[in-house]
């Protein structure tokens, strides 16, 4: 097996390569850092050993010796290891050490380059490094050096001569002694400067200053700082801005395998997102009657659909029966598949569908659904004389919450449920609800809110992903 050493960019998850997604999903193991984008362990297998080996500087550590191994160690045990940085592994990322362990214990390795935080976050402020006229050579260089070494290792005087722009990583507690250190050996204290945070993330604050200013700038880490004469373009050429939704924290507790486009939309509309699976879909082993026995076939969720596509071998196997769906998203599924529902209900709840199909004769019906979906609607089919099968496709089962990710969505602004299960299972994992405000994606989902004891204080109108994001927006609209 192969061990990869993969860049996983500055943070904007739109940045991560396809070569690093396509290793991400292949992983048995995965050692990642704190600072990987939002979502980028979305693309795991659901049955991947998943590691934090982080490090928060003045926190928690674990120690390099730890993380490297680890590595060994899966690589050696014939493991398919991911080894996911920030940025890229080999631009201030120790992937250089960690590749040397690996080909001294004889572990074959690969190494997947990323964007790397000086050139991203710069360009996310529009700040090019380099720019005709202005700077034909730019400099990585860390601000952060190893506290044990007695003397520095960067050449200050080389650096405060260098022709170009220069770009210091890790060093936003350090930014009076750049300073100082340039000025001392040459650099001009009013040559332009800029510190950029959270660099291409939605929170990203950019801030100019001059050399000589560089130390009274108030910046917390992460953190690029730029210096040169580009830096003076940040006026100019800043294009990324907020959307309705910056300054706001939303967590998602859907599915992990459904998160990611939820999450997606709310990340590009500026909102800063916290993932938090509460629940997982979990197929079940069933045979699935043939869809053509029957004069009505009912989908009651997208999952449902996923599971159904499981067992058909094409959309030809639904072209008999009448197809009735319990919403737009469900209808949304279906068309993706190249299959066009013939019933949804203007209320995406059961008892809509119930009242859509009332009044109509089918003779047998197959409802395709969860294990735990609610009888509504096979009741109803029922007792207007319809034989109905019953077929659960799939269970959603609880995922435990870690600690660190419990702590983010309960102090989120706002927390979305999509699901009655995922109501009842992150408020079972996180122990309670109080925190964010609760945005629901309709009707069943804000009576699951309510059994726990919590009034959604939002309720999309439309009950789709889209719609609970619309709800958002507006709702942010109006302050």
């Amino acid at each position: 097996m192969t061990a990869y050493l993969v860049g996983a960019g500055p943070g904007d998850p739109g940045l991560l390569t396809a070569r690093a997604l396509e290793v991400i999903a292949q992983a048995d193991v995965i050692l990642h850092d704190r600072l990987i984008p939002p979502g980028a362990l979305a693309h795991a297998r659901d049955d991947a050993e998943v590691i934090d080996v982080g490090k928060v500087g003045g926190g928690e550590q674990t120690p390099q010796q730890e993380t490297t191994r680890l590595l060994v160690e899966h690589a050696r045990a014939g493991r398919t290891v991911v080894r996911l940085k920030g940025g890229d592994p080999f631009v201030f990322g120790r992937g250089g050490e960690e590749a040397q362990a690996l080909r001294a214990a004889g572990c074959a390795f690969e190494v997947v380059p990323g964007v790397t935080a000086g050139v991203a976050a710069a360009a996310y402020a529009g700040i090019p490094v380099t720019h005709r006229g202005l700077a034909s050579a730019v400099a990585f260089v860390t601000g952060h050096e190893d506290p044990d070494k007695d003397e520095t290792a960067i050449d200050w005087a080389a650096l405060a001569a260098f022709p170009g722009t220069l770009v210091f990583y890790m060093g936003v507690r350090q930014l009076s002694r750049i300073a100082e250190q340039l000025i001392a050996h040459g650099r001009d204290p009013l040559e332009p400067a800029a510190v950029v945070e959270r660099g291409t993330l939605p929170e990203q604050r950019a801030v100019r200053a001059t050399v000589g200013a560089l130390g009274g700038v108030d910046a917390r880490a992460p953190a690029v700082t730029v210096v040169g004469p580009v830096a003076a373009l940040h006026g100019e050429l800043a294009w990324f801005a907020g959307g309705p939704l910056a300054g706001l924290s939303v967590a998602v507790t859907r599915a992990r395998a459904q998160a990611s486009g939820l999450a997606a939309r709310l990340r590009a509309l500026g909102a800063a997102v916290i993932e938090a699976p509460a629940i997982r879909i979990e197929p079940l082993d069933v045979e699935l009657p043939d869809p053509r026995g029957y004069d009505l076939l009912v989908l009651t969720s997208p999952n449902g659909v996923d599971e159904l596509f499981r067992h058909v071998p094409d959309a030809r196997a639904l072209a008999g029966p009448t197809i009735a769906v319990i919403g737009p998203g469900t209808a949304a599924a279906l068309v993706a598949r190249g299959v066009q529902a013939d019933v949804v209900p203007s209320r995406a709840v059961g008892e809509g569908l119930a009242e859509a199909l009332a009044g109509r004769s089918f003779r047998r019906a197959l409802v395709a659904r969860a294990e735990e979906a609610r009888d509504v609607v096979p009741e109803a089919l029922r007792a207007g004389g319809t034989e109905v099968d019953v077929v659960a496709l799939y269970r959603t089962v609880a995922e435990p919450l870690s600690e660190s990710v419990r702590a983010q969505a309960l102090g989120a602004d706002w927390a979305t449920f999509t699901s009655a299960s995922s109501v009842r299972s992150f408020h079972a994992a996180a122990g309670t609800l109080d925190g964010p405000r609760l945005a629901s994606i309709g009707p069943v989902t804000s009576a699951a809110l309510r059994e726990v004891g919590h009034e959604p204080d939002l309720e999309a109108s439309d009950h789709t992903p889209d719609g609970l994001v619309a709800a958002l927006v507006a709702t942010a609209g109006r302050g």
